[in-house]
């Protein structure tokens, strides 16, 4: 199938490492011109040699910046346009809040969360869609987590604040879809990232067991008796973002290897 995505501009947020980088490593096999994004400059820059030099594709660039600031956002999309020429697919991405309870969080916590998680995903699809207009079209593709169909134990901040990504993403479906602008939710459930280390981490401990007992016990209850590896995630977001897709919009879809029995 070809995707269509030759000479196409994408633009990867939070893309040095885990999800969003094995997204930019994706796009640059199709073809697509890139700029990843992310406040570590030369975690940033390790990994976009390594997708040249991977997939070949010398149009891979890099933009570093804090995603909680407008600022930078806007400065991205500047930077984007004028080195990819065109924009025509968003991939939104950002690390989790802090894991905790109720009782654990201020307000401050609360607004950061806010700005990390939902906030920034605000910024940079406003930033994008003049690019998009300009072209008559464009894909954008939030991604979350698998809690906005079932919440994760620990981890309120998130279970809050992806289910906005997933309520401006359905609004912005419908509002959009005038001007073929396809609007959608890609959320990963056990993937084997950084994150989810960290996360199985801080449940051992707080068990007092070994992480790879939680892991074990994880990998149970996935009909597909496995976590998911990055590039698996990466494969379903490169395609709502590809010409292939041309009737898919306002969906949450998930890849999680069965975890999840919600409809």
């Amino acid at each position: 199938m070809d995707l269509g995505l030759q000479d196409k501009g994408v633009l990867v947020l939070a893309s040095s490492s885990g999800l969003g980088k094995a997204c930019a490593m994706e796009f640059a096999k199709e073809g697509a011109r890139v700029m990843m994004f992310s406040s570590n400059k030369e975690k940033l820059e390790e990994a976009a040699a390594e997708i040249r030099e991977t997939t070949g594709n010398a149009h891979i660039h890099t933009f570093a910046g804090d995603i909680t600031k407008a600022e930078a956002i806007e400065q991205l999309v500047a930077e984007a346009s004028r080195k990819l020429g065109r924009i025509d697919a968003l991939v939104n991405n950002t690390g989790g809040p802090p894991a905790g309870g109720f009782g654990q969080f201020d307000d401050g916590a609360w607004q950061r969360a806010f700005e990390l998680t939902l906030l920034s995903f605000v910024r940079s699809i406003r930033a994008v869609l003049p690019h998009m207009r300009k072209l008559g079209g464009g894909r954008i593709v939030n991604c979350t987590s698998s809690s906005v169909k079932q919440v994760i134990d620990n981890l309120l901040l998130s279970n809050t604040f992806r289910m906005g990504v997933v309520g401006l993403s359905k609004s912005l479906a419908a509002e959009l879809a005038k001007e073929n602008i396809l609007v959608n939710v890609a959320g990963p459930g056990r993937i084997g990232t950084d994150r989810t280390r960290h996360l199985d981490t801080i449940k051992a401990e707080k068990l007092g067991v070994p992480r790879e007992t939680v892991e074990a016990q994880s990998r149970a209850l996935i009909p597909l008796g496995r976590y998911g590896t990055p590039d698996e995630f990466a494969r379903l977001v490169v395609f709502l973002c590809s010409e292939a897709n041309t009737y898919i919009t306002g969906q949450t879809i998930l890849v999680d290897g069965g975890l999840l029995k919600a409809y």
